[in-house]
């Protein structure tokens, strides 16, 4: 806000009243700050061409699109965005491609500066008629679009870089000379490809709302692993 108020108010006592208005606590998803920058840049502009604006309305529409900003902006930005691209960019680096840390970090933050940018000029240009539209159900429905489409992206991947293979020997069959050897994996796969890998993420997700840590996780699955190949309960 400081280059705003600089710009507007040419009187220094007036700029140094408006930057105590905005000397308080804030908080707001970085990329979804800029409908609040803009729509109070646009009453403070207002403010200053003398319009009959108390400070208070300024400060308490900061303080009231903190939570509903907060509430799409971390899941869309935390939740579903970032993992999708670096699920993305870490497939092609597994592929060798060396584009795929830049796709992440292009891709992230072009949408990053993107979303700033036009909720700015959004703030500035509807100032606070943009309010009943976030006050309404627009952000409730571009929260649960934005969590749906999260939970689908990463269900894919879990088929594709989950891989389990219980190895252990159920039954040997000899047919005609042939012998046919049965897994568990081989009766997993028959009953639901991909079981064992979804079924290790759910209780992985479930360990993670018990607030256990994910470097307790991280080292109990090593454990598993080695232990389980060890003992050949565990295949490649």
């Amino acid at each position: 806000m400081i280059p705003t108020i600089k710009r507007i108010y040419k009187n220094k006592k007036d700029q140094v009243a408006a930057l105590k208005r905005h000397n308080t606590f804030f908080n707001v998803t970085p990329a979804f700050s800029g409908p609040v920058i803009g729509m109070t840049s646009a009453l403070e502009q207002a403010k200053a061409d003398g319009e009959d604006i108390d400070e208070a309305t300024i400060n308490s529409i900061k303080i009231g699109l903190m939570g509903p900003l907060c509430g799409v902006g971390d899941p869309v930005m935390w939740g579903t965005l970032r993992p999708i691209l670096a699920a993305l960019g870490a497939t092609l680096a597994m592929q060798g491609s060396w584009l795929g840390p830049l796709i992440f970090f292009v891709a992230f933050n072009a949408v990053r500066l993107g979303l700033k940018w036009y909720g700015l000029k959004l703030g500035l240009n509807r100032g606070l008629a943009l309010v009943q539209d976030l006050s309404g159900d627009l952000l409730k429905k571009l929260t649960e679009g934005a969590t749906i489409l999260g939970l689908f992206i990463m269900g894919c991947l879990v088929n594709k870089w989950t891989t389990i293979n219980i190895s252990l020997v159920v039954s040997k069959t000899t047919t005609n000379g042939k012998t046919t050897i049965t897994t568990v994996q081989n009766i997993l796969d028959e009953l639901c490809p991909g079981l064992a890998a979804l079924g290790l993420t759910l209780l992985m997700m479930y360990l993670l709302k018990k607030k256990v840590s994910p470097i307790v996780l991280i080292f109990i699955l090593f454990a598993v692993g080695i232990l389980g190949y060890a003992l050949g309960i565990l295949g490649k």
